[in-house]
Parts: structure tokens; C-alpha cells; sequence
């Protein structure tokens, strides 16, 4: 029997075009910077391709209550090829706070684990991930199965604290009582250890660049504003795990409502434990419409259609691929929920990353055809000119150094006029990039703040949170407007340069705000989300305040810098090919010289000449092909995307990076 093709093998697939992706664009750079022909503009352009082919992450998030076998789940599609559980997920033994899975080369593998009363500090996570004194390091025997167990299960800690502790910490609510965690003998509020985990560990997909989010209950998800916020809003894919024994429950319906309801189309709803409906007194038939009723009525409650609602058996999944029993695996349904992960979420990052590429092999082309360009039409120039000395007297070549002067000191008269462009330039993008900086952004989050205190109870949160966006959508939106204004001034600037002065300057297309105004308008629907009344008494906590702005102004900062440093490296892009192509022009004019006094010198100089500049052009039409052939080669590569049959590979025993699961096995 063929097994099915499973997410992970998607993602390998994905993975190994990304990685041929970025082979050929290596190529391009080694032959581009073999011959001279990359400049500070197209390096530029290279090292951000190579950055986001390199650096580019895919995130799932699984989100559920308690007890619904999140963790099962995880460990059944990601990590079966260890042979055992890697995340805990055996009863009494849940994962207690947000945990990420990733790998980093650079770092040793590890369980960060940041404790719970970083809260009080007000720091956001984003502030405290490259703090590593604030987290507690423990390191990881990644070929040691049952030390890797025994390390893991630190995720699971928790620790006893009192009631006005626990409402310090997020976990006490007296305005919703009935969302409160229960009280031991002594009054006491159970609570997890640790606020936030970072696992570093090489398992191959992770090494691919895939990033699993763990997280637990609606407590946790409530407790923390940049899970609610950042985290989860940012993930590729998120799945929704509910108990088919229970269906959705008040709290199950409370996290779907005010975490995950909005953007659908990357929402996975999964019904675990479909096993437990199994009745030894009821038919296959009978079990099997039971589990359809809990499917519709699911999807009905959820407002979503059926089509994205998978009941599976998590517990079943992982077992029948511990064992290799693909019959098993079939039965346990999870197949079905990967094939959609695979074939809805990875094209879309696929799609993503070759319009990526496709952009930026035009610009590489574009500039380095510019180039090469400007380059030979001197050549032709030059060459017309020596050919017009056949014959000529020393007196006539004379005649010609003279001319060549007088052009070299006319055309040294742009420098006047380039270094007024430069100071007209230099102060529009000042002007453009003002409203986009880090005081101008944290002036208008303080005003927000102090509108929102004037209110009682924080309840006029949701009123100056939209004002604030209104008023940062119009500072991407003016920013917009100036750069308009300075791509309309260089673009006359440039053709006055090209009349009067020879040079061929062109604009390139200059960057758009409004992904970033869509970016700012995706944190706007999760905040305005979030500030409901529930939140609003949270807000009105100092500490739970200072917290919420600084990750507000955090994620902000992210969306406000990317918009500056496109524009930044826009222009600086634009106006480097002027810098470029004024030291080649003097350069020209200069062998141009050079070539005469030689003539002058030797009649036999002037058909040597005449080779070499002949010579040189043939040799700037062979790298102008050799380019275009090797970024043909890599939007050729971009355009065929991740190819089926590596996918049918992967599924080969061994066939995949086993690095990390081999010695799991072997011990196991």
C-alpha cells in the first residue's frame, strides 16, 4: 500500500525548492561579483533576496483548552520519525505555557523557559528574547530519548501562589469569577512556572525553517496580550484542536470567538479523540454518522463549513506511525488534515516567495543590463572615434587629446549639479521618513495611552486604539505622497543628466505603503478584537497596561521600520547607479585619453586599440548573456515550484534528513 503523503513531506518539498532557489541565486552572485558587474545597488537587491530565501519561516500554531491532545497531535505529525513522544502528552501531564519549536544553527540545542514573574516587570516577550539572563537555560541530549523526555516535561511545571499573586500575574479575574481557576485547601491559585519556552532542536523540518507554537488554555492565551496579539495573528496556519467527546465547549467557544474566529482560510478546526466515540455495542455505520453529527454540528457552532472540520485520532496517528501501520494511520484520519495543510497553506507561501524572486531577478537584470549597457555604447563611442584616426596626422591627434579635455571638463561641470541633487534628494527623504520613526511612532501610542486613562475603566480602549490607526494609516500614507515627489524629481533630474551630461539613468520601481497600511490594518481587526470590555478592566491594571504598550509599540515598530527601510534602501539604491556610473564615465573619458597618447606615440597602437576595445565589447555581450542565463535559470526554478515527485521520495525510509530522529530511534 502507497502511504499518504504527509504535511511534512509537503514541507520538505517546499524546502528543497527554497534551497535550489537559493543555489541559483548564489550562482548569480559568485558571477556577478567574479566579474565586477555588482555594485552597491544590486548587492543590495542580492543580499535581501538571499536574506528572505535564507531567513524565511513557516509558522503553525496549535491552539486548544486543556486536555483536548494538543501535544498528541503535534507529536503525530511532526515528530513520529523519533519513535516516541517528544512533547508531553500523557494524562496529568500538560503543557502549561506557550512553547516554541524551532532550530537555530548558531545556538546549542535548549529549553529557554522564561518564569512566570517576568509579568510584573512589564516587558513584552519581544524584549526579553535576547535577554538570556532573564531565562532559565536548560540544555538537551538530543540523542539521549529519556533525558530529552525528562527535560521536557519542565513545561509542564507549576507553582502554588496566592490569590492577589495570581491576580497579578493575569490568572485572577474578580470581574468574571466564574473564568477563575479553582483554590487548594489553602486558598492558594495554581499557576504554570514559566511565562513563555523556547525549544532549540534539530529536527529536520525545523531545520527547513518551520516554527511550531504550542499553546494552552484560554487562561494562558487571555493572560498574555502578545500571544493574543502578535504570535498567534502572525502564524501561516492555525489549528484549532476540540474534543470530539465533548464538542465545542463555553470555553473552547470563548478562545474561538475572541482569538481565532477572523481569517478563516488559514483555520483548521480538528475534532481529537474520535476514538473515545468507538462502542463496542454500535456498528462501524452507527460510530461513523455519530462522528459526521459532531462534525456538522461543530461546524455549524463555529460558523465555518464542514469541509474545514477534521476528526481524526491523534493518539491512533502517532501509534500507527511509531509502528509503521500505514492501515492504522489511514484510520486515524490525521492524513486528511495534512493534506490540507499541505495543499492550502504551503502554495500560498510558495506563491509568496516566487513573486519574490521573480521581482528581484528584474532588478538584477535590469540594473545589470543598465550597466553593461551604458558601458558598451562608450565603447562604440570610442571606437568610432579611433577608427576615424586612420590616417591622421600627430597634429589631428593632438587636435583630439585637446577635445577629449575639453569634454572631460564639461562633463565635470554634473558634479555641481549632482551635488545640488544630492542635498535636494537628502532632505525630501529626511521629510519622507520622519513620520515613520521610532519617536514619531511611540508620540502617537503615549497619546493613545493618555486618552485611554482619561476614560473610566479603560473603556474608551477600542475608540482611541482605531484614532491611533487612522492617525499611523495617514503617516504611511504621507510618506507615500513625499516619496512620490522625490521619485518625480529624480525621474526630471535624470533625464536633464541623460540630455545634457550622457549618463543613462533610470528609475526602478519604487515600493508601495499599502502592504504596509494592510499589515497595520491586520493588527488593527486583532486589537479591536481583543478590547472588549474583558480586556478594558485588565487595561485599567498599571502593570497589565505598561505591558500591552510596550508590545503595541513593538509590533508597530516592526511595520513602521520595514516601510523606512524600503524606502531608505530605495533611494539610496536609485541614487548609488549615479555614484556608479560617474566614476565609469570618468573612467572612460580617462582611457579614452590614454588610448590617443598612445597612438600618438606609435601608429601601430591605434589597430591594437581598435582590438582590445573590440575585444572588450564582445567580452560585455558575453556576461551580459551569461547573467541573463543564470537569472533565466533561477525564475525558471521559481516558476516550477516545489516538484511532486520529491515529496514521493521523502516518503522513502531514510530518504530524509535524519539527523536529529536517527538516534532517537536507535535508543528507543
Amino acid at each position: 500500500m502507497t502511504p499518504t503523503p504527509s504535511f511534512a513531506t509537503s514541507l520538505d518539498a517546499l524546502s528543497g525548492w527554497r534551497s535550489a532557489l537559493a543555489q541559483r541565486l548564489e550562482d548569480v552572485a559568485r558571477f556577478l561579483g567574479e566579474h565586477e558587474l555588482i555594485d552597491d545597488s544590486a548587492s543590495m537587491q542580492v543580499g535581501s533576496l538571499r536574506e528572505r530565501l535564507g531567513n524565511e519561516k513557516l509558522v503553525v500554531a496549535f491552539v486548544a483548552e486543556f486536555s483536548r491532545g494538543k501535544s498528541e497531535l503535534i507529536n503525530a505529525i511532526f515528530f513520529a520519525d523519533t519513535g516516541r513522544r517528544i512533547l508531553p502528552a500523557t494524562p496529568g501531564r500538560t503543557t502549561m505555557c506557550p512553547v516554541e519549536l524551532a532550530w537555530d544553527a548558531d545556538e546549542p540545542s535548549s529549553l529557554m523557559l522564561l518564569p512566570i514573574e517576568t509579568r510584573l516587570d512589564g516587558l513584552s516577550l519581544t524584549e526579553l528574547r535576547p535577554q538570556r539572563r532573564a531565562w532559565k537555560i536548560v540544555p538537551l541530549q538530543v540523542r539521549d530519548p529519556d533525558q530529552l523526555a525528562q527535560s521536557l516535561l519542565e513545561v509542564t511545571r507549576t507553582s502554588f501562589v496566592t490569590k492577589d499573586q495570581a491576580r497579578a500575574l493575569g490568572f485572577w479575574d474578580d470581574a468574571q469569577p466564574e473564568d477563575n481557576p479553582p483554590l487548594d485547601d489553602a486558598g492558594r491559585v495554581e499557576v504554570p512556572a514559566w511565562r513563555h519556552a523556547l525549544i532549540n532542536y534539530p529536527h529536520p523540518l525545523l531545520k527547513q525553517g518551520l516554527v511550531v507554537l504550542d499553546t494552552p488554555g484560554l487562561n494562558a492565551i487571555g493572560a498574555e496580550p502578545e500571544l493574543t496579539l502578535s504570535l498567534l495573528p502572525s502564524a501561516h496556519a492555525t489549528v484549532f484542536i476540540l474534543g470530539a467527546d465533548t464538542g465545542v465547549t463555553k470555553s473552547d467557544m470563548a478562545i474561538w470567538r475572541d482569538h481565532l474566529g477572523s481569517h478563516a482560510p488559514t483555520r483548521f478546526v480538528v475534532l481529537n479523540k474520535i476514538d473515545a466515540l468507538l462502542d463496542p455495542l454500535a456498528t462501524r455505520e452507527q460510530v461513523q454518522a455519530q462522528i459526521a453529527g459532531v462534525r456538522r454540528e461543530t461546524a455549524r457552532t463555529l460558523d465555518i463549513p464542514a469541509e474545514r472540520v477534521f476528526p481524526l485520532s491523534a493518539r491512533q496517528a502517532l501509534a500507527a506511525r511509531v509502528m509503521g501501520d500505514h492501515e492504522a494511520l489511514r484510520d486515524s484520519h490525521l492524513p486528511e488534515l495534512e493534506s490540507a495543510l499541505g495543499t492550502q497553506l504551503l502554495p500560498q507561501r510558495r506563491q509568496v516567495l516566487e513573486d519574490v524572486v521573480l521581482e528581484g531577478a528584474q532588478q538584477i537584470e535590469t540594473h545589470v543590463s543598465r550597466r553593461l549597457g551604458d558601458t558598451r555604447r562608450q565603447l562604440a563611442e570610442q571606437m568610432l572615434e579611433l577608427r576615424g584616426l586612420r590616417g591622421k596626422s600627430s597634429s589631428k591627434l593632438r587636435l583630439m587629446i585637446e577635445r577629449v579635455d575639453a569634454e572631460t571638463a564639461e562633463f565635470e561641470q554634473c558634479t555641481v549639479r549632482l551635488q545640488a541633487l544630492r542635498v535636494v534628494h537628502s532632505r525630501m527623504l529626511k521629510d519622507a521618513l520622519v513620520g515613520l520613526s521610532s519617536d514619531r511612532l511611540r508620540e502617537e501610542v503615549s497619546e493613545m495611552q493618555a486618552v485611554m486613562n482619561k476614560s473610566l475603566l479603560n473603556l474608551g480602549a477600542k475608540k482611541a486604539f482605531i484614532v491611533l490607526c487612522t492617525k499611523l494609516r495617514a503617516l504611511l500614507s504621507g510618506a507615500q505622497h513625499l516619496n512620490v515627489e522625490v521619485r518625480d524629481m529624480l525621474g526630471a533630474s535624470f533625464a536633464k543628466l541623460n540630455a545634457e551630461f550622457g549618463f543613462s539613468l533610470a528609475l526602478t520601481k519604487a515600493p508601495d505603503m499599502e502592504r504596509y497600511m494592510d499589515e497595520l490594518s491586520l493588527i488593527e481587526r486583532n486589537y479591536v478584537q481583543y478590547l472588549g470590555l474583558t480586556q478594558a478592566l485588565r487595561l485599567s491594571q498599571p502593570k497589565f497596561m505598561e505591558q500591552f504598550r510596550r508590545m503595541l509599540v513593538s509590533k508597530l515598530r516592526v511595520v513602521f521600520e520595514n516601510a523606512s527601510g524600503d524606502l531608505e534602501i530605495w533611494n539610496k539604491s536609485t541614487s548609488a547607479q549615479v555614484d556608479s556610473q560617474l566614476r565609469e564615465r570618468r573612467r572612460n573619458f580617462r582611457r579614452r585619453r590614454e588610448s590617443l597618447e598612445r597612438v600618438q606615440t606609435a601608429a601601430s597602437e591605434l589597430e591594437l586599440r581598435l582590438g582590445e576595445i573590440e575585444t572588450q565589447d564582445e567580452r560585455l555581450q558575453s556576461l551580459l548573456g551569461r547573467t541573463r542565463h543564470l537569472l533565466e535559470a533561477l525564475r525558471e526554478q521559481a516558476c516550477a515550484g516545489p516538484m511532486p515527485e520529491i515529496a514521493l521520495i521523502s516518503l522513502a525510509p531514510g530518504a530524509r534528513d535524519q539527523e536529529a530522529a536517527q538516534p532517537l530511534r536507535a535508543q528507543a
